[in-house]
């Protein structure tokens, strides 16, 4: 399968639509669970509300991310921006973090069914770190799943934050001072005289 793979921009919302289809990426995300403030009912925005919402932030250029495309089709999405945009990842304690000002987040992917456990988000994953060093990010956050205590395989459709596996190969390390909760893992961008694009450490 050759992939390409096309940065966010506003013209391709109807890509993203297509995508994401009438249930909005599982359960009427549409890629605002990270966003969600702080008083306001889930179930009362899920779906049609948070299609707009998300709409408006992608028309508006305020949502980054990349899409993935097999043969033209729209095949599947990463979502990451700076930390700051996801207001929900500071009320789940074990990802908090004293530089989130400094931080840009990769806290989801959407692969098409079909199209799943085919290496997909390994390369959304590649090309979103490629991405946010354009925009002179310097370090990078994921949140992947938290493997099976008994060793069995994540369900794809509950693997939405990416897996350890994943993370690691994409050179993150773990970070964060709680055994509890959810997992956080790092990497950070390198910059030299050499090498204007960067590197990692």
């Amino acid at each position: 399968m050759v992939l390409s793979i096309r940065e966010l921009k506003p013209g391709l919302w109807k890509d993203v639509e297509k995508l994401f289809g009438e249930k909005g990426a599982c359960g009427g995300c549409w890629c605002m669970f990270w966003r969600h403030p702080l008083g306001e009912k889930w179930d009362e925005v899920k779906g049609k509300k948070n299609k707009q919402r998300f709409q408006k932030l992608v028309k508006s250029g305020k949502a980054h991310g990349a899409l993935a495309y097999a043969d033209r089709e729209p095949v599947g999405w990463v979502s990451f921006d700076p930390r700051t945009d996801y207001l929900k990842l500071d009320r789940a304690p074990s990802l908090t973090c004293d530089d989130a000002d400094r931080v840009w987040a990769i806290p989801c992917f959407y692969i098409a069914p079909k199209f799943r456990n085919k290496g997909v988000a390994a390369e959304l994953l590649k090309a979103a770190v490629r991405m946010i060093k354009t925009k002179r990010g310097k370090i990078i956050e994921g949140y992947p799943v938290k493997p099976q205590k008994n060793g069995s395989k994540i369900p794809a459709a509950f693997a939405y934050t990416g897996t350890p596996p994943m993370f690691s190969s994409a050179g993150f390390k773990i970070v964060g001072g709680r055994d509890s909760g959810k997992l956080r893992v790092r990497v950070h961008v390198r910059r030299t005289l050499q090498s204007s694009a960067g590197s990692l450490e």
